[in-house]
């Protein structure tokens, strides 16, 4: 819901030299101007200050010095409801909602009606209803837990929660890093609305072709300084790419043709309901299996049975080309690891990493006890050179090892969560959207990566909610729709639209059975 605004040629939010440091300045000098009305990208490399900018706006972070101004008036809120109630709201890339609470309570969790100190569960039930279809999820119950959800599903609560408060300014950052495209373009008509009604909206995102599709203006920050405020239109993808990185950005073939071994990985049957029915497929070493499918079809649901994080009902998993090939059903993350499967989770903020801790410890977590002497004392020095091996193979940008996890930007946890498996040689590993809002150049070593591990014969499975992304890097795609692996693609064979048509497919095979 929309807020009084002031006139479209007054700007509605003003950053006047502002700094924030934590152990090295984050943000230097930055100013910054957005229109009521006007959706303003906000652009750089993982850690160049987009987050932490946000942040300070939204009242969840206090700047060193500078000022801002909202709709010509002094603006320093000094707590995120502060700055709700001035109708400033944020979709944070790492989600924020209460996984031991209901949808429902989630989306109104500082306006829940009640009377006489009871909830108003009708009321609030209601309200739920017309929030959760205004972004296509109006078939969820809103009493279901939030845990019992997928990322994309929370991705999508979140929004939800934003759109149905009182707005002068959203602020976005990675909203889409987790959706399908259909939702993308559910969300960019929700924008197009925001944008009619005059609410300004800062849009982060390291998704180039959103961001000229969408976004009016942008500003690109390269080391917590800004370095480019013009139009989108002013710019090319190249010149984006050029001023984030300060250099240019090499752009190398990302698929390559190569020669598979023996079958890896078998799964037959394999069930987890109500997510997860009868999925079979088979990857051969030195193969990429891509996972597409709608979020909700049950891709990260599947790789969570493989892995044992989740215990599959029924069905099998076996490993034909190892030592071992025991046709058989993981019943925990620490099985799947010792018969050589790896997993990097879609959530590396709840299942992957130990936020408090530092970047050494969560580097080296995975070998602690190849890392340990006989006496249960952790070898330092062993320990210290395994994590520079690792951070310096992925180019992790950390103030020192010691820095906690916490403070690194989103694409460096995942380059660290990524590199806690690479100390391992598994022949096996899943990979749950392993680029969710990294940047490009940072996409680009991924994707090397992901080559690289593939040439040396090991068998991958990646889930991404970006098609493009697989297109370009799978051999394989096999798609989800409805809880069901629908279709097997190999590369001469699929397109983009076979492939969108597969995902759909499983729902409107529901939507013809008799009730």
């Amino acid at each position: 819901m929309a807020a009084d605004r002031p006139p479209s040629n007054s700007p509605l939010l003003s950053i006047e030299g502002l700094n924030k440091a934590f152990s090295v300045p984050v943000l230097r000098n930055v100013n910054l101007t957005v229109l009521p009305g006007q959706v303003h990208a906000l652009i750089g490399a993982n850690g160049a200050g987009k987050t932490t900018l946000a942040r300070i706006v939204t009242g969840l972070l206090s700047p060193d010095s500078g000022r801002m101004q909202l709709a010509n008036r002094p603006f320093s809120p000094a707590s995120k409801s502060e700055a709700e109630r001035a109708g400033v709201h944020i979709v944070q890339q790492e989600l924020n909602l209460i996984p031991s609470l209901s949808i429902a309570e989630n989306l109104f969790l500082n306006q829940l009606n009640n009377r006489a100190g009871f909830i108003q569960r009708r009321v609030l039930h209601q309200r739920a209803v017309d929030a959760l279809g205004a972004v296509g999820l109006q078939h969820i119950d809103p009493a279901t837990l939030v845990s019992q959800l997928g990322v994309g599903h929370q991705q999508l609560i979140e929004i939800a929660a934003a759109l149905a408060k009182r707005c002068r300014l959203l602020i976005l950052d990675e909203p889409t890093a987790a959706l399908t495209e259909p939702q993308v373009d559910q969300l960019f008509s929700h924008i197009d609305r925001l944008k009619a009604d005059g609410v300004g909206i800062i849009y982060i995102s390291h998704r180039m072709d959103e961001i000229r599709r969408i976004a009016d203006h942008a500003t690109i920050l390269r080391d917590g300084q800004v370095v480019a405020c013009d139009p989108v239109s002013a710019f090319s993808l190249e010149q984006i790419i050029h001023l984030m990185a300060g250099r240019a950005v090499e752009h190398e073939s990302r698929h390559r043709q190569r020669t598979f071994g023996p079958i890896a990985l078998r799964v037959e049957q394999l069930t987890r309901a109500p997510a997860v029915h009868e999925v079979s497929f088979q990857v051969r070493a030195g193969e990429i299996l891509g996972i597409a499918g709608l979020v909700g079809s049950g891709r990260t649901e599947l790789l969570r049975a493989v892995f044992g994080a989740d215990r599959p009902d029924s069905g099998v998993v076996s490993l034909p080309a190892s030592n071992a090939p025991t046709r058989r059903r993981f019943s925990s993350p620490r099985n799947a690891v010792r018969a050589g499967v790896a997993m990097i989770p879609e959530d590396r903020k709840n299942d992957g990493l130990l936020l408090r801790l530092s970047v050494r410890v969560n580097a080296t977590l995975g070998r602690i006890a190849n890392l340990t002497r006989p006496a249960g004392w952790i070898h330092r020095k062993a320990e210290h050179l395994a994590a520079d091996r690792v951070a310096d193979s992925m180019q992790i940008n950390a103030h020192s090892l010691e820095q906690p996890i916490a403070e690194l930007s989103g694409g460096n946890q995942q380059k660290t969560l990524i590199a806690r498996w690479l100390l391992h040689d598994y022949p096996i590993m899943l990979f749950d959207e392993p680029t969710r809002g990294i940047d490009v150049a940072t996409k680009a070593r991924i994707y090397h990566l992901l080559n690289e591990l593939a040439d040396a014969g090991r068998a991958l499975v990646v889930v991404s909610s970006d098609l493009t992304e697989l297109i370009a890097i799978c051999d394989r795609i096999a798609v989800m729709s409805a809880g069901r692996l629908v279709a097997d693609f190999p590369r001469d064979q699929w397109s983009h639209d076979k492939i969108m048509s597969a995902a759909i497919s499983g729902y409107l095979e529901q939507s013809l059975e008799p009730n």
